[in-house]
């Protein structure tokens, strides 16, 4: 059943289309399993606590109807602010405004969080950013820049608060810095969470398409309930997908830990026992009180755009097992510096047991990735990282607040990382054991290699002793502390960075302490005085009389490593391929809607030399006795690079096997966050984004045609992500003209006669041909659809539940409209038509977003989104368009030509009729392709794919429209 909610609505809505409740949580208060609530743009400032959950493929759906349209905030706006000064202002709140806690009377507080740094758990916000705390009228009237900030500039937009003397009211003293607090927008945070129940146990919720923001939250330490601005509150299976979460005051998302009354923050109240010692205790008690996967993780976290909080974006402990956190933008975590402690970074989790991290872009934060304790079976693959430690000019005020790309503490493995890109001075910091870097590009060095394991004692050792585990279990298989080592680097590219003064500087300054720890030379030289396999070995042949061999340092395995720059291998690898004569560059590079990286690493690497490896090479992890594999026990093998491209049995070292100069790794959506990793595979109401061919990742250095053949290998290759998309991109029909609904072509439930014109029956016959047309493109392509998003299966079953969420509802709660975006409109087509069971259906208009055409039939309300790369067709019913330029076709024949071709596409999509699609596409090339070569651009129909090439470059449709519009003279018409 569908329930709306809209914020500008009256109160005492049912919750229908045409009386919807006023807030979410009205509609989560009557939501089962198998419901979806529909919010409305709007700000809604509430907390929502659902007080029920979904059930296993029935999950209860929150979902904003357009793409961050529905904003829930934790601030209420406040006002009207008095002028006590030239730059300062005033603001009386009565503390009734807040509805659990007093944010402006408490602060930040817990284990691991430095009492040093001062800080309520409120915020003040100045049209969204917060601004930056400090604790005396004096500091308010003159403020001074903070070097320790990621942003000095920022930190002169101060505020401070106290109580009023009858203690009724919150008095707030700001420095807007020239701005008027009562013209713009000034908010604070009052509310300690946005989305979190407040039991434990609600499972099964998907939120979907929100900003969430401006929670007072607090510190979230391993050893305490972990509270974030959104989270499951311990319970399983949640889909936080496609959503902003902004300015959390500590942790954006949580994972993260229940609530343990004789076990809360016990080291910071009671002193008596060590941090350590306090969690261990934590994770015992929770093993006895029913943690493990039936109950407990298996969520998933995509496409979501997380940044400016305080501590981290994503926390956890305990919570996360067994969940997967994909295709992500995480930045700007901690930068203010406000907040010190241990448990910052982009993503901190404790116990992440068989968690997959893949395909995020992880940037600007003041460590990228930290994964504390039981990092068992975690596998983090395919993420971007890079600036994960502070910025030149950035006071470092400690060792924690250097940062670096992945932190991996105290843990036993498996630990896998491999086919990242770790860009930062710093990449690694590897206080641990049991860990493997496989086809890795690395930039920055590795630190504290055999240290950073105890807890500081002077007198006594004070060794961490960690727990492991039963392999893919949360049953606990022993404790041991942490000996080092037990590491392996497999085809890497190592890449000395240019050594930055200013952190070379503060190193030689903490000689004695850091200093010594911390290196800035990239590759393996910190394993240096690793012993081998063989030599660790020798010292077992018999039982050893000398108990010291059971604690020394473990082995460490090199193969295939390949070191440019200067960076340095370790002596102990035999096989390392060392060049100091050439000077490889890289870059990250931010243009338009695309993400990419630029290297001519290719220009001196030798290709096709290494090992395939696979899991089983990589041996166990020497404490759990458990393999780098699957959570399902089955073998991973190393033949997919970081975009996708088939690896050969010789592969290339480091992440991409096909030499290119540029790389394109993520790519805007116009209805996505902005951040989206290439190699999606989305469910069935997902906006299809793929991994460009081999042919598009190699076109700077390979003949166009070569290209193309290079194309369509990759078409027909068993581990293509693209090929999978053409299965899981299936198309569903959900409504048509005359109120009819179609899923596979069949009627599935009518209300109102359909019109009997024939412009209806033509729209029925084209909405039935896309449906009837899935069965010959999933036979053509030969794919057979996987289901990685989760070990569980739970991502395919929510995929399920979108697909046949419409048969229990009435007709009425589906017409909700699509708000698209395009680059070029193409107007005036009546010249364009499509033939469809013999009826010739007239174009209206085309619109054109890189190579995403959608195609408007004259006298259809309803418009067909193609994907002319990637041949997926999908049908959207209620729609609105917003176009950056119009044109008109009749004033060009080569946009006249291209507005044919992708009809042309368009129809060999949806007339099953259509035995020889390879005859039409041969017509219409004879027929516009010499007009498009007039304007130097060559026309290329490839496995039911439009390829447009000029300069041996492929061009995106709208490229290709932009060519011939200026080639042409066109003028822009009216916006649309």
């Amino acid at each position: 059943m569908y329930y709306y909610v809209a914020q500008n609505n009256f109160a005492g809505g049912d919750g229908s289309r045409e009386h919807p409740f006023k807030t979410i949580q009205e509609a989560a208060n009557v939501a089962l399993p198998g419901d979806e609530i529909i919010v409305s743009p709007g700000i809604y400032r509430e907390r929502v606590d659902p007080p029920l959950g979904g059930e296993e493929g029935m999950p209860i759906v929150y979902r904003s109807s357009s793409h961050l349209g529905a904003v829930i905030t934790g601030a209420e706006k406040i006002g009207p602010w008095k002028r006590e000064s030239e730059s300062v202002w005033s603001c009386e709140v009565p503390n009734s405004v807040f509805p659990e806690r007093n944010p402006f009377t408490e602060f930040v507080r817990g284990d691991w969080f430095d009492v040093r740094k001062k800080a309520h758990l409120g915020d003040v916000f100045l049209n969204g950013r917060s601004m930056y705390e400090v604790f005396s009228y004096q500091e308010v009237e003159k403020p001074v820049t903070r070097k320790s900030s990621w942003n000095p500039g920022d930190t002169l937009f101060v505020w401070y608060c106290e109580q009023s003397r009858d203690g009724l009211y919150t008095v707030f003293k700001a420095n807007f810095r020239g701005y008027d607090p009562n013209i713009e927008n000034v908010e604070i945070s009052v509310r300690s969470t946005c989305f979190y129940p407040s039991k434990e146990g609600i499972g099964y919720i998907t939120l979907s398409g929100f900003k969430i923001c401006q929670a007072a939250t607090n510190w979230a330490p391993p050893t305490a309930h972990q509270e974030g601005m959104v989270g499951p509150h311990w319970s399983k299976g949640w889909i936080i997908e496609d959503c902003e979460i902004t300015e959390s005051k500590c942790s954006g998302i949580s994972l993260g830990k229940y609530l343990q009354p004789a076990n809360e923050n016990k080291w910071t109240t009671t002193y008596l026992k060590d941090g350590t010692q306090t969690q261990r205790d934590a994770v015992c008690q929770a093993l006895n009180e029913g943690w493990d996967k039936e109950t407990v993780g298996s969520h998933i976290i995509r496409r979501c755009n997380i940044h400016d909080c305080g501590q981290a974006g994503i926390v956890g402990h305990m919570g996360g097992i067994f969940s997967t956190i994909e295709d992500n933008h995480i930045h700007h975590i901690g930068c203010k510096n406000n907040l010190a402690g241990a448990e910052i970074g982009g993503i901190k989790l404790h116990a992440a047991i068989d968690t997959l991290i893949r395909r995020n872009r992880i940037d600007h934060c003041i460590r990228g990735l930290w994964l504390d304790w039981q990092a068992q079976g975690t596998r983090v693959t395919g993420n971007l990282f890079h600036d994960n430690v502070p910025p030149v000019g950035t006071q470092i005020v400690s060792g924690l607040s250097l940062g670096e790309d992945i932190f991996v503490e105290v843990s036993h493995g498996p630990t896998l990382i491999d086919n990242n890109l770790l860009l930062s001075d710093i990449a690694c910091r590897l206080s641990t054991q049991g860990i493997a870097l496989v086809h890795n590009f690395i930039a920055g060095s590795f630190t504290y290699v055999g240290k950073g394991t105890d807890n500081g004692g002077h007198i006594f050792a004070t060794d961490r002793y960690t727990p492991y585990h039963v392999p893919h279990s949360t049953m606990i298989a022993g404790f041991m502390t942490i000996l080092h080592g037990d590491a392996r680097f497999c085809n890497n590219v190592f890449v000395q960075k240019p050594v930055r003064d200013d952190l070379q500087v503060y190193l030689e300054s903490k000689s004695a302490t850091i200093g010594k720890l911390t290196a800035l030379s990239c590759g393996t030289i910190a394993y240096k005085d690793y012993p081998s396999m063989e030599e660790y070995l020798s010292g077992f042949k018999t039982r050893p009389s000398n108990r010291d061999v059971y604690y020394d340092h473990l082995p460490v395995y090199f193969e295939g490593n390949y070191y440019f720059n200067g960076a340095l291998p370790s002596p102990k690898e035999k096989d390392a391929y060392v060049d100091n004569k050439h000077k490889v560059t890289f870059r990250i590079s931010d243009e338009g809607n695309e993400c990419a990286f630029m290297t001519n690493l290719f220009a001196f690497m030798p290709r096709g030399e290494k090992r395939l490896f696979t899991s089983k090479e990589l041996g166990t992890a020497f404490e759990p006795e458990q393999r780098f594999e699957n959570p399902d026990g089955s073998v991973i093998v190393f033949d997919t690079d970081f975009i996708g491209n088939h690896r050969p049995l010789m592969p290339s070292a480091g992440p991409f096997e096909y030499p290119s100069e540029r790389y394109v790794l993520f790519r805007s959506g116009s209805f996505r966050n902005p951040v989206l990793i290439e190699g999606v595979r989305p469910g069935l109401s997902q906006k299809s984004i793929t991994s460009p061919s081999k042919a598009e990742a190699a076109y700077d250095n390979q003949d166009i045609e070569d290209a193309l053949k290079a194309d369509a290998a990759v078409t027909g290759s068993q581990g293509s992500d693209r090929g999978l998309q053409l299965q899981t991109g299936k198309f569903v029909i959900e409504e048509i003209e005359g109120n009819i609904d179609y899923k596979d072509g069949k009627d599935i439930k009518s209300s109102n006669n359909i019109n009997n014109s024939k412009d209806s029956n033509a729209i029925k016959n084209i909405k039935e041909s896309i449906s009837a047309s899935e069965a010959s493109v999933e036979e053509s392509a030969d794919y057979t659809a996987v289901d990685d998003n989760n070990s569980s299966g739970t991502a395919s079953k929510d995929a399920e539940h979108e697909s046949n969420v419409f048969d229990s509802t009435d007709i009425s709660s589906r017409d909700r409209k699509k708000n698209l975006h395009c680059q070029i409109a193409l107007v005036d087509c009546e010249n364009i038509s499509v033939t469809c069971r013999e009826q010739i259906r007239h174009v209206s208009e085309i619109f054109i977003e890189d190579n995403i055409a959608w195609v408007h039939f004259e006298g259809d309300s309803g418009i067909t989104e193609i994907d002319c790369a990637y041949g997926i067709c999908h049908y959207i019913p209620s729609w609105s368009m917003e176009a950056e330029d119009t044109v008109s076709v009749q004033r060009s024949d080569g946009t006249m030509a291209l507005g044919r071709c992708i009809a042309a596409l368009l129809r060999i999509y949806i007339d099953k009729d259509l035995q020889d699609p390879d005859i039409m596409e041969e017509r219409v090339s004879m027929q516009e392709g010499p007009v498009l070569n007039h304007y130097g651009i060559q026309l290329r129909f490839a496995n039911r794919q439009l390829k447009l090439v000029r300069n041996k470059k492929f061009l995106s449709l709208v490229q290709a429209a932009e060519a011939v519009r200026r080639a042409s003279g066109d003028v822009i018409v009216e916006e649309i």
